[in-house]
């Protein structure tokens, strides 16, 4: 459970406990408050009873000092008292109707045989008042049942309110005591739990930052594989936990990219230290040749001797040839700085890839043959009229064959092309015989200032940016190069370019 729901729970608890409390003591309050309408019905109650008992006796004495009076004297009653002797007993069925209103349908029963006999009482003095002066007229008024008899129920009616009154009382002083004790009750146990319920979140809050805390601070130390697992949280804490450790495996992944960068930038130094080892090896071996020759030359001509002339035209060549290598070393040089800064440009133009590749097998024939290897070409003279740079064209199948021939000693070279008119893909192939290359050779032989091994330039010479070159302008004339290679059964380059003048670049 997250942490969110957990407090969410708790206090949804304490707010039940607080609301209990809190009806609790409304309910106690309210108690109270009937508890005082009791205790105020019970004394108005009282009260009236009181006043009823004293209203009745009061007219039971005046009527009978009344009913002597007549019965011994010819006094009539004044028409002042008769109004006045009505009026109280008016007065006195008010106080009867009065105290009716105070019961309830406990105290129903008794009230109304309370109004009954009061009534008939009450009636039979009326009319005592009303005849006084008729002297033919019997009063009984001196029958004292009927006045005992309202006095009985009056007695009956106060004690049935006194003891309903303390049953009320009772009742409610025991309610009061209960949400007295619930009051209590609840307060001792919302304290309780509130204490609890805090301590086991702070607990458990406490103790999931510890592990945060620690998780932290062992990725802090560099322990990037560490995984904060042991959240029992599937929220907030749970999310930044998750959080932490998709932190981690960024950083990890970052580290091991920079250290992946910083290993190949150490080794392109490297290949770029080697290549300028290559290179200062490569120059300065045409250069030799050129300055030994040429003063060689020189010490000749100052001899008064004969000149040699056919061995003073075999040094020429050999000044000439060494210049021309050294003019093809800086060439490649220049064309790779081209590529790498995007100025090569290209040149389309429609020619015959047969009668190129012709010339460039015819050039390089002395080469090819010379640690006696066989050359083998195919018959070129069906290849269609193609558009690209023809100048590129040829110095891609210069370098292919110029490596093979590094490469093989006593072997095959061998030169075939094809041409597909469904996808309009001209493929040359140039094949040896020679040492071969592993998979991982193959997957570096592409690459600037990179040999297949570092021994390749000590036993067999070159800088390395031949076929580097070789992609490069395939890919600027739109098409691909590739490799197939053993080792020890000689290697397989394929080149694929497209014939038609719409799917050539037009400049690079």
């Amino acid at each position: 459970m997250s942490l969110r729901r957990r407090l969410t729970l708790s206090l949804f608890t304490i707010l039940i406990l607080f609301a209990i409390n809190v009806g609790t003591h409304f309910w106690g309050s309210y108690a109270r408050s009937e508890s005082m309408v009791a205790y105020r019905q019970a004394v108005t109650a009282g009260q009236l009873s009181g006043e009823l008992a004293k209203q009745l006796e009061d007219q039971r004495q005046k009527i009978l000092v009344l009913s002597t009076l007549r019965e011994n004297t010819d006094d009539r009653l004044a028409e002042e008292d008769l109004r006045s002797a009505l009026a109280g007993i008016a007065a006195t069925r008010s106080t009867v109707e009065a105290l009716g209103g105070m019961g309830s349908d406990v105290t129903a029963l008794q009230f109304n045989l309370l109004r009954e006999s009061s009534t008939r009482l009450l009636a039979s003095w009326r009319d005592f008042y009303e005849r006084y002066n008729d002297p033919d007229w019997q009063s009984d008024v001196d029958d004292p049942i009927p006045y005992l008899e309202a006095s009985q129920r009056l007695k009956e009616l106060e004690q049935r309110q006194a003891f309903i009154a303390v049953q009320r009382a009772n009742v409610i002083d025991r309610t009061i005591a209960l949400t007295d004790r619930i009051t209590v009750l609840g307060f001792i146990a919302s304290i309780f739990l509130t204490a609890t319920l805090g301590f086991f979140l702070v607990r458990y809050t406490n103790d999931n930052l510890k592990r945060l805390k620690r998780g932290t601070q062992r990725l802090g130390a560099g322990e990037l594989d560490y995984r904060i697992d042991d959240i029992d949280d599937d929220g907030e804490l749970g999310d930044l936990a998750i959080a932490f450790n998709t932190m981690s495996d960024k950083l990890r992944r970052a580290i091991d990219e920079e250290i992946d960068a910083k290993q190949s930038a150490d080794e392109a130094n490297a290949a770029k230290s080697r290549f300028l080892a290559n290179v200062s090896h490569e120059l300065r071996t045409p250069l030799n040749a050129i300055i030994g020759y040429s003063e060689m030359l020189h010490d000749e001509l100052d001899d008064e001797a004969p000149v040699d002339r056919e061995q003073y035209q075999s040094d020429l060549d050999k000044i000439v040839l060494s210049g021309r290598q050294l003019l093809a070393l800086i060439d490649d040089i220049l064309d790779l700085s081209k590529i790498e800064t995007g100025k090569m440009t290209l040149v389309r133009e429609a020619f015959h890839p047969g009668e190129a590749l012709t010339m460039a097998v015819d050039a390089l024939a002395p080469l090819l043959r010379r640690n006696g290897n066989v050359l083998e070409c195919d018959d070129f003279s069906d290849l269609p009229q193609i558009h690209n740079d023809a100048v590129k064209f040829r110095q891609v199948i210069v370098n292919l064959l110029s490596n093979a021939a590094k490469f093989t000693e006593q072997g095959v070279i061998r030169v075939s092309a094809s041409f597909e008119a469904s996808s309009a893909q001209l493929s040359i192939a140039v094949s040896d015989t020679g040492i071969g290359m592993t998979e991982e050779q193959q997957a570096l032989v592409f690459d600037a200032f990179v040999q297949a091994e570092d021994t390749t330039s000590n036993t067999y010479g070159g800088t390395g940016l031949g076929l580097a070159i070789c992609r490069d302008f395939c890919e600027l004339m739109g098409g691909t190069i590739a490799v197939q290679s053993s080792p020890g059964e000689g290697s397989v380059f394929t080149v694929s370019l497209p014939a038609d003048p719409e799917s050539v670049p037009a400049a690079a």
